[in-house]
């Protein structure tokens, strides 16, 4: 008789399936500011959820959709992503930091 060996999953009953695509892109329209293209750029990085963003770099997420895209991307999308991160990564918001424009450079 062979001996089972555990699995490197948790044990059915907790274990969460992970989201499809469809869910994933869903999800991350939850975040303010994203629509359908942005939510496509963040699940291309790897971002599947609203969580998965807690604590992010939004630079090196700009930077990697840069080379993913293989041309520069508009700064905009820079303000987008720091204000993913902030949505993600916070309990209590405030309102004026939930508008991406507000995220820009300070000159």
């Amino acid at each position: 008789m062979q001996q089972r060996t555990a699995l490197p999953f948790p044990p059915p009953s907790r274990y969460i399936p992970p989201m499809s695509k469809t869910e994933s892109i869903r999800n991350l329209k939850r975040i303010p500011g994203v629509g359908p293209s942005l939510s496509e750029d963040l699940y291309r990085l790897g971002f599947t959820s609203v969580s998965a963003l807690a604590d992010q770099d939004p630079q090196a997420m700009y930077d990697r959709l840069m080379e993913l895209e293989g041309c520069h991307v508009d700064r905009c999308v820079l303000y987008v992503f720091r204000c993913a991160v902030y949505f993600a990564s916070e309990t209590q918001h405030d309102p004026a930091r939930l508008k991406w424009w507000n995220w820009k450079d300070q000159s």
